[in-house]
This record gives C-alpha cells, structure tokens and sequence, in this order.
C-alpha cells in the first residue's frame, strides 16, 4: 500500500514516516497543498493523509482537486480541529476518514487497515486493463485516473472490452450484446459509438481495432 503524508510539521511528518515504513507501506511526503497535487498528478497512491492545516494550498482545496479530478484514491484528514462540525466538513468534502491531533498512534494504524478493508471491497467491482479502469459499481470510466466523460453506450462498449481481457471482441458482437434486436445487422452504429470514444480517449492507440477481429484494449 502507497501512501501519501501531506503534513508541514517536520518532527510529525518524521516520526509518520518511520513508524509506517516499519509496518510495512510504502511512504512519500509532501509539506503544503501544492506539493500534494503535483505528486497525485505523477505518482499512483492507495490512501493519502491529509493535514487540513497547509501552506500554499490548504487540505480542503487538495480534497476539492482530488474530487473535482475524480482521482480514485482514500483520503484521511488529519487535523487539530476536532469539534463535531470540523468533522462533519471535512467528510462532506469528500475524505474517507476523520482523525483529530493529537490521536494515538494504534488508532491511526486500525483506522488505516479499516480503509484497506473497505478499498479491498471496492476493488471487486473495478476492472483495469492498462490505462483504462472502469468502477462498474458507479458506471464511472477512468484513463490513467481521471476520468472520462462517456456516454452510457460508450462506457458499456469500454465494459465489454475490458472483460475480454485483451481479446477481440467483435462488431456483430457487440451490437449483439448493447443493442435493440431490431437493430440487427446494424454494425454502423457500433463503428460510431467506438468512433466518438476514441476522441474521448488521450491516445488512440488505447483501444485498437483489426479488420475482420473487432476491438480491444491491448
């Protein structure tokens, strides 16, 4: 497990550090809001712990970035505001999990394994295939981690796909199993669909095409 300190107190930041390389993660640092967007924006990370209190930018404008980009990632705040309407705040801004300063250290580790078993529950209904991911539990698309704004009939195509696991899927196939019956022999609508997909795709060569073999993600 990836995960991200996003904290501006040295001594804290430190002392996370050490402790959580011990158990085992693998940890990156970064000490304002900025710092945190530009390592998000290059680096895959399971969970980030978000001090609310940064410089540059603060947590809660980290937090709206990673919503606003759709980014598939947990977020635990950390913070020394701990009344009841802090809290409420910062889980409606969209984090995960909610810890005041100072908390005990045993407790970040159980809230932290709590959000691996939930992110363990998750990842059953999230299909990957090289830069496309799709959570088919909310009918979302993703390339490279951000999202993509599809059609329904153009996320179901992406569906498809990647449930062939690299094989071809062909367009008779297709129109088959997305389809109207009545729109049998049809295969135009299917060329379009995938068509305006790819535009929506940063690179072309994401999903691949063969005459005769249909589509598929490589």
């Amino acid at each position: 497990m990836r995960i991200l300190i996003v904290e501006d107190d040295d001594d804290l930041s430190a002392v996370l550090e050490d402790a959580l390389k011990h158990e085992g993660y693998r940890v990156s640092l970064a000490t304002n809001g900025l710092q945190a967007l530009n390592r998000l924006a290059d680096e895959t990370f399971d969970l980030v712990l978000l001090d609310r209190d940064l410089p540059v930018l603060s947590g809660d404008e980290v937090m709206r970035s990673i919503e606003q980009l759709g980014l598939s990632i947990r977020v635990l705040m950390l913070t020394a505001a701990g009344q009841v309407e802090d809290r409420v705040s910062g889980l409606d801004l969209g984090a995960d999990d909610y810890l005041p300063k100072p908390f005990a250290y045993p407790e970040l580790l159980a809230r932290i394994r709590a959000l691996q078993r939930r992110e363990a529950i998750d990842s059953r209904t999230l299909l990957t295939r090289g830069r496309l991911s799709l959570d088919t539990a909310r009918r979302l698309a993703y390339c490279d981690g951000k999202p993509l704004n599809v059609a329904p009939k153009e996320y179901q195509i992406l569906e498809e796909l990647l449930r062939a696991d690299g094989g071809f899927v062909r367009t008779e196939e297709l129109l088959e199993r997305l389809w109207d019956s009545n729109m049998s022999g049809q295969t135009e609508v299917v060329r379009t669909a995938v068509y305006a997909l790819r535009k929506k795709l940063p690179d072309a060569q994401i999903l691949v095409s063969s005459r005769g073999g249909g589509y598929r993600i490589p």
